[in-house]
């Protein structure tokens, strides 16, 4: 999403507001965070609040279908509220699609920012001007988490039926604090699936190097990729200097891994698994503010070679689709 200008005509507030399709509001009792664990789609919450912070409300909506859309597959929508009681909060709201700018102010005093965040960069505006100081208000552009990349991927014009985009408010704190609640941001659920999400056949899990999909790309600035479409995974398991496994770790989705010598990281988030053909996003970050992302498809099978003179049978990672985001 694109940056919105500092000061906006009118109508384009009131679209901000009012282009988005209605939702159905859920019915029943009040809504929490655990209810938000049982939605198929990914929900964002903050693992670090300002002192004095609490949850205030948790909502959930659906969203209308479209025309051919399966009626039977709901299409929920959340919001979540937190605040301290006074006049500090900090929100997140959701949609599917039909969004228009929602960081967009009238008032002069308004100033713009870009920040960084788990679902890449994050333009704000806030008021008043200056860089310190607690603000009237605080609001972020829209942020597509990875379903909606994915879906959007494969299909531009479609509809999304997992993807969601994700919108953070704030008021009474300071646009220090709003990054620091936003770098913590993360999927309310973290361990096992819903019911309904189980019972679909489950993808093999993957144990590959992070550093394997950086092979496959080449640089930004280069103009041809993939580089490399055929990787011994063998050896990849055996050459520990160069694929050290001590920085390898689970985070949430993600297997991630650091780059050496920088404040960065590579990582890889399963998106499809069918016997043994793979398709995951790769993320890669070199210590500054670009983060790039690719999608990747390949198959795992064997090989025959020979090394040293004599036959080998060797695991291989074959690359049959690569696509930069």
């Amino acid at each position: 999403m694109k940056k919105s200008l500092r000061a906006a005509p009118l109508a384009i507030i009131l679209c901000a507001g009012l282009c988005g399709k209605s939702a159905l509001r859920a019915q029943g009792a009040a809504k929490t965070l655990d209810d938000l664990k049982k939605l198929e789609i990914t929900c964002f919450v903050p693992s670090h609040l300002p002192d004095g912070f609490r949850l205030k409300k948790v909502e959930i909506t659906y969203d209308q279908h479209n025309s051919g859309e399966d009626e039977n597959h709901p299409l929920p929508l959340y919001s979540v509220e937190y605040g301290n009681g006074r006049k500090a909060t900090f929100s997140i709201e959701s949609a599917r699609e039909g969004i228009c700018d929602r960081n967009v102010m009238v008032e002069e005093d308004s100033e713009d920012a870009e920040i960084q965040s788990p679902l890449g960069p994050m333009y704000l505006i806030y008021r008043p001007k200056g860089k310190t100081g607690r603000k009237i208000e605080i609001k972020s552009n829209w942020q597509s988490d990875t379903n909606m990349d994915v879906e959007k991927a494969k299909d531009a014009a479609g509809h999304p039926i997992l993807g969601r985009y994700h919108g953070f408010s704030a008021s009474g704190i300071t646009v220090a604090e709003f990054a620091k609640i936003v770098k913590s941001l993360h999927p309310v659920r973290l361990g096992p699936v819903p019911a309904q999400v189980a019972a679909r056949p489950s993808a093999p899990a993957l144990k590959i190097h992070p550093k394997v999909f950086n092979m496959i790309g080449c640089w930004i600035s280069d103009s041809e990729s993939p580089v490399v479409t055929e990787i011994n995974l063998d050896a990849v398991e055996k050459n520990g200097n160069e694929f050290n496994q001590d920085g390898v770790r689970q985070d949430g989705e993600w297997i991630r891994c650091p780059v050496p010598e920088a404040n960065g990281f590579m990582r890889y988030r399963l998106l499809e698994a069918k016997g043994n053909h793979y398709q995951v996003e790769y993320q890669e970050n070199g210590g500054g503010s670009l983060t790039t992302a690719s999608i990747i498809e390949f198959s795992i099978e064997k090989r025959d070679i020979r090394r040293d003179g004599k036959p080998a049978s060797i695991r291989v990672l074959r690359v049959s689709s690569y696509k930069q985001e």
